[in-house]
């Protein structure tokens, strides 16, 4: 059975994929999570606490689609398609999580750090197979990580393939890793 904190977050969650953050109150929250109006704040001090507990949630889920599960090793071509994946089905977490952030979190800096452990993970083995440049991850991992969010938000409000060319996020990584590839010459 889950504690009230999970029922709390599963409630503040859903309240953000139907309306975005500003439809979560500590008050809705407790009403959805079928708990009293004040069992919110006995786990989190404020609107912001809840808010970047959920939002460290989700970017655990993001940090686990880039690391080896069941027994598979991850590609850094197959995560980030995954990674994109999520982002579009769930764009306003993803909105969340990437948000500029006021409250100090313990948590979500721990998921931030498994994230960014994760990916600089996959790209070092890109390097050690020669198919990404560099003897340090932090360069690709900003360059794949400014790519990428910037065409799923691109992609959330309609800007990307106005061209008429039907480009998707998908499409622009590809073409960031064929670019950061080993020289052809």
């Amino acid at each position: 059975m889950p504690s009230t904190r999970e029922v709390l977050l599963t409630a503040a969650t859903r309240l953000i994929d139907e309306g975005g953050a500003g439809a979560v109150t500590l008050r809705e929250v407790g009403r959805l999570a079928g708990v009293s109006h004040n069992a919110p704040y006995k786990h989190f001090a404020h609107k912001e606490a809840l808010l970047a507990a959920v939002a460290a949630r989700e970017l655990e889920v993001y940090a686990n689609l880039l690391e080896p599960q069941d027994g598979r090793s991850a590609t850094l071509e197959g995560a980030l398609e995954d990674y994109l994946d999520r982002a579009m089905r769930h764009p306003e977490r993803f909105r969340l999580v990437y948000q500029r952030w006021t409250v100090v979190s313990d948590e979500l800096g721990a998921a931030a750090a498994h994230a960014t452990t994760a990916l600089d993970a996959l790209i070092a083995v890109g390097q050690r197979e020669g198919r990404i440049p560099g003897d340090s991850p932090a360069r690709p991992a900003d360059l794949l990580r400014a790519l990428t969010h910037g065409a799923i938000e691109l992609t959330l409000t309609g800007h990307l393939g106005k061209r008429g060319d039907g480009r998707t996020p998908r499409d622009l990584v590809a073409d960031l890793l064929e670019l950061m590839g080993p020289s052809r010459t």
